[in-house]
C-alpha cells in the first residue's frame, strides 16, 4: 500500500478511535476550568492513566451546581460533580441522586475527621476579608460595621463564599446576626453573583476588602510576586470550607467516576490544588506546600456549622440577610 494511503487511513481512524473513549463529565465551577485552574492539569493527569476522555462543564459556583443538578435530575449528563462544599452536602444527598464514593481509607490532612461515604473531599480553606497591605483593615464584623470600609460580597443563594459568609456570621453572633448585618448594610457596595465578578471588582480598587479566602494573598504572592494583598483576621474566629466531588447514581460510567474521585486523593492531583485553585491540599502533597503559604494567617477558631443542622440554619440566616438588606 503506498505510504499517502497508509496515512489517510490513520487519520480516518484517529477520530473512530478518540470517539471509542468513554467520555466522562465533571460538572465544575467556572474558575477551577478557567487556563489558570486545575482543570487543565487535573484533566491531563487523569487521561493519561484512564484511557477515557475526560470532559469539565462549567456550571457556575457551587450553590448554581447543586441547583442544576436538582433541574437535571437522573436526566443528567454528568457523571461527577466537583465544587460542591459542606455547606451544601447535607442539601445534595437530600436529592437522592449521589451514590457512595467508594473512596475509603485515605489519610485526610483536613482541620475535622471526615467519614463521609458520598464525598472525597479535595481542598479547604478559610473565608476572610482580602485587603491592600497598606489599608488598616478592622479586626471583627462589629468593628467593620462601625467603620466607614467598604467591601464587596457574594449572593448565598449563587455562591458558595457568600453563602460561607451567612453561615460565618451566623455561627459567630446567633441571635446578633441579624443586627451585624443591619450594621454591614452600609458598608456593602455590591453582592455579585460568583467569587470572580466580586475579586475582579477589588482588583479594579471598587472596594477596600473583598470576601474571600486566608489563601488568596497566596496567589498574589506567589504568581505575581506581589506581596501587598493580605488577609484581615477576624478576632470571632473564621469559618471553614471543604470543598468536595462526588459521582451521581445515574451515570452511565459508575466505574471511572469512582476512578475519577480516588484520583483526586492521589499527589498528582493534590500538588496541582494549592498554586492553581490557592487552597489547601486535602492531602498534603510529598513535597509539601509550596512556599508562601507559610506567609498566611492561621486563625484563632475555626469555625464549622455541622453539616445536618446547615439547611436549617441557612434558610433562617438567609430571610435574616434578605431582611436587613433590603431596609
Amino acid at each position: 500500500m503506498k505510504p499517502h494511503a497508509l496515512l489517510a487511513l490513520g487519520l480516518m481512524a484517529a477520530p473512530v478511535m478518540a470517539q471509542d473513549r468513554p467520555v466522562l463529565t465533571v460538572y465544575t465551577y467556572d474558575s477551577f476550568v478557567a487556563e489558570w485552574g486545575p482543570g487543565p492539569q487535573i484533566e491531563e493527569a487523569f487521561e493519561a492513566g484512564c484511557g477515557c476522555d475526560l470532559q469539565f462543564t462549567a456550571a457556575g459556583d457551587g450553590a448554581e451546581l447543586l441547583a442544576r443538578i436538582r433541574l437535571e435530575g437522573e436526566r443528567s449528563e454528568a457523571d461527577v460533580v466537583l465544587g460542591l462544599d459542606t455547606n451544601l452536602t447535607a442539601a445534595a444527598k437530600e436529592t437522592g441522586l449521589f451514590t457512595d464514593s467508594g473512596v475509603t481509607d485515605v489519610a485526610w490532612d483536613l482541620p475535622i475527621a471526615w467519614d463521609d461515604p458520598t464525598f472525597v473531599p479535595y481542598d479547604w480553606g478559610y473565608f476572610a476579608f482580602v485587603h491592600d497591605a497598606g489599608f488598616d483593615a478592622p479586626g471583627s464584623f462589629r468593628a467593620l460595621a462601625d467603620s466607614d470600609t467598604s467591601i464587596l460580597i457574594q449572593d448565598p443563594r449563587s455562591s458558595t463564599p457568600g453563602l460561607g459568609l451567612l453561615l460565618w456570621v451566623e455561627a459567630a453572633y446567633g441571635d446578633e446576626a441579624g443586627a451585624i448585618w443591619d450594621g454591614l448594610g452600609d458598608n456593602i457596595v455590591t453582592v455579585t453573583k460568583g467569587w470572580s465578578e466580586a475579586y475582579g471588582l477589588f482588583l479594579e480598587g471598587e472596594a477596600d476588602m473583598v470576601l474571600s479566602y486566608t489563601t488568596s494573598p497566596a496567589y498574589h504572592l506567589i504568581a505575581e510576586d506581589d506581596d501587598s494583598k493580605k488577609a484581615a483576621r477576624f478576632e470571632e474566629g473564621h469559618y471553614l470550607q471543604i470543598e468536595v466531588a462526588g459521582a451521581l447514581a445515574a451515570s452511565d460510567q459508575p466505574d471511572l467516576a469512582q476512578d475519577f474521585l480516588a484520583f483526586l486523593a492521589t499527589d498528582a492531583a493534590q500538588s496541582v490544588l494549592p498554586t492553581t485553585n490557592w487552597m489547601y491540599p486535602a492531602k498534603t502533597p510529598e513535597g509539601g506546600l509550596p512556599e508562601g503559604f507559610e506567609t498566611l494567617i492561621q486563625p484563632d477558631e475555626a469555625l464549622l456549622i455541622p453539616e445536618a443542622e446547615v439547611p436549617a440554619v441557612r434558610d433562617a440566616a438567609l430571610e435574616t440577610w434578605r431582611s436587613a438588606l433590603s431596609q
